[in-house]
């Protein structure tokens, strides 16, 4: 059965897209299978080749229903749900159906306050810092702020992900050839650490293939499918 991870939050601008294709990549960098399942409507789908994931649009709720019914059944598959902010709705749907919640955050006091509040709300969920500083001084504020602010909730926040700026290269429409390294490092040790929150650390060898995926889409009209998979 593959495993469902919804990156969601009611507040926008806290990398989920980001996030949601950085987790995918490196879970491809550690050899493992997963799709990146798109429901922000306010987005446009990324073209797929050279990824070492699958993209798969489900911006409405009929195709989601479609994809994630595809998706379940297969074996070492990993499925990682971008959410879209202000979708409460949306939000509680796609809690229910997943196996692991992320709420990522940024450093700002107004992010800490919303977190906290889905944090309430979403009691299986873990929250992500994310974009979090890289200089000494910033980051000692940005955690000492977490500390003060969400002390009943640290058992439930996750190491930060650091700000670097070429995961913007990973939301580009066309993938360029080449990753810079320290975006390959992060998405890996990303990807390693929710691999640990779901107690699967064993690396699998790399063998993704741009062609695999495509029963994921089996069944779907093909206008709703991927421009590569199109007849």
């Amino acid at each position: 059965m593959a495993i469902l991870i919804a990156i969601i939050g009611n507040k926008g601008g806290t990398g989920k897209t980001t996030l949601s294709h950085l987790l995918c990549h490196g879970l491809g960098l550690l050899g493992r299978r997963s799709a990146c399942v798109l429901t922000d409507t306010t987005r446009q789908p990324l073209d797929p080749r050279g990824r070492r994931y699958v993209i798969a649009d489900a911006r409405s709720l009929d195709t989601l229903k479609r994809i994630i019914d595809k998706l379940r059944p297969l074996d070492d598959w990993i499925g990682v749900i971008d959410g879209g902010g202000n979708r409460p709705d949306v939000d509680r749907r796609l809690y229910a159906l997943s196996d692991l919640v992320l709420l990522p955050f940024r450093e700002s006091h107004e992010d800490i306050r919303t977190v906290t509040a889905d944090l309430e709300q979403f009691p299986r969920a873990y929250a992500v810092p994310s974009q979090w500083p890289v200089n000494v001084w910033q980051r000692e504020a940005a955690d000492r702020a977490v500390a003060q602010l969400m002390a009943p909730y640290l058992g439930r926040i996750l190491r930060p992900v650091p700000a670097v700026s070429a995961t913007k290269l990973l939301l580009q429409k066309h993938l360029p050839a080449q990753l810079p390294t320290p975006l390959n490092n992060t998405a890996r040790a990303f990807a390693r650490q929710l691999l640990e929150v779901l107690d699967l650390g064993r690396e699998l060898p790399s063998s993704f293939d741009e062609a695999e995926g495509e029963e994921i889409y089996e069944g779907i009209p093909e206008e709703e499918m991927p421009l590569r998979l199109r007849r």
